[in-house]
């Protein structure tokens, strides 16, 4: 096994700037240290690698054949150098990297968009991966260290996941316009259990909640259609499939896709959405920057208050 030299890259830019120059007077000057000190350098560097690098003479330094060779390496090394350099600097400045969003499907359907649009304006040269799913994706993409963090339901979570919380979630009712629940200014489960129901799957965390208090209420729900994206949910909707129940959040692209949205009432259920990532893991800056972006565009929905009587 060969024995690599002990150089420094200040012994490296030496080298080269003295072959650059021809001069150690020059040299020394570009580098803004003494000419003794350089040629110390130089001596340093020669009895390193074990040969002869430049001819003195009293008018000028020649660069050797051998020392021809090792400035075009002491190059490329110095150049390598600067550029890991500065790719450091730019992702700790939040310019370069990537980060990876775990979020439930109706985050991703409906506010997220939005704030990575945002979040990209300003770093442009950020690599950002979405995987959306059902809150138990959320959970394993972060927890197998798949996702840097995870946007989903946090009144329970385990205690590895650290919490940043966003807010409350209410439920609505979203239907086509002439839909005979549509004049009600609130929509209990009893009203809804005649309905057929476009929902999620079983495992996703918003179909137990409302599973879960319909059982209690000893109401049937007929849940007639399981789509396994929130945006077929809505275009299912607006075919006249069945109406749906959704997070508070979803109401904007229900109202925008021409459908209405009541409040689920009688029980008003709500759910707490925010951040997760593992306490024993930090995040990287583009994760950290991203979840600033997060807490500053976040927005707390309140439909309008004509379309919780009669009107869109």
């Amino acid at each position: 096994m060969v024995t690599l030299p002990d150089l420094s890259s200040r012994e490296l830019q030496a080298i080269c700037m003295v072959a650059e120059c021809g001069s150690f007077v020059a040299a020394a000057l570009t580098l803004n240290i003494s000419q003794p000190a350089l040629t110390r350098t130089v001596q340093r560097v020669e009895k390193a690698v074990g040969v002869e690098l430049f001819h003195r003479s009293t008018r000028r330094v020649e660069t050797t054949a051998a020392g021809q060779e090792f400035v075009s390496l002491a190059n490329r090394v110095l150049a390598d150098l600067r550029i890991v350099f500065e790719n450091m600097r730019e992702i700790s400045d939040e310019q370069r990297g990537r980060s990876i969003v775990s979020a439930v499907m109706s985050v991703a359907y409906t506010q997220l968009p939005g704030i990575v649009a945002r979040y990209r304006e300003s770093r442009p040269r950020i690599e950002l991966q979405i995987r959306e799913g059902v809150h138990g994706t959320v959970l394993d993409d972060v927890r197998s260290g798949v996702a840097d963090m995870g946007i989903t339901y946090v009144d329970e979570v385990p205690d590895e996941f650290s919490v940043v919380s966003l807010g409350r979630e209410a439920f609505h009712v979203v239907m086509p316009r002439h839909h005979p629940l549509s004049a009600e200014a609130g929509v209990t489960l009893e009203q809804l259990a005649p309905y057929a129901l476009v929902s999620l799957p079983r495992e996703a965390q918003t179909r137990r909640l409302i599973d879960s208090y319909a059982s209690i209420a000893a109401v049937p729900l007929r849940h007639a259609v399981t789509v396994s994206q929130f945006a077929t949910v809505m275009q299912c909707v607006w075919a006249g499939v069945g109406i749906a129940i959704v997070p508070g959040g979803a109401v904007p692209a229900a109202l925008s896709a021409d459908l209405v949205a009541r409040p689920l009432v009688k029980p008003a259920l709500s759910q707490a959405i925010g951040v997760v990532f593992l306490k024993e893991r930090g995040l990287t800056p583009s994760a950290s920057g991203f979840l600033a972006q997060l807490r500053s565009d976040w927005v707390q929905v309140v439909p309008p208050a004509r379309a919780r009587r009669g009107g869109v």
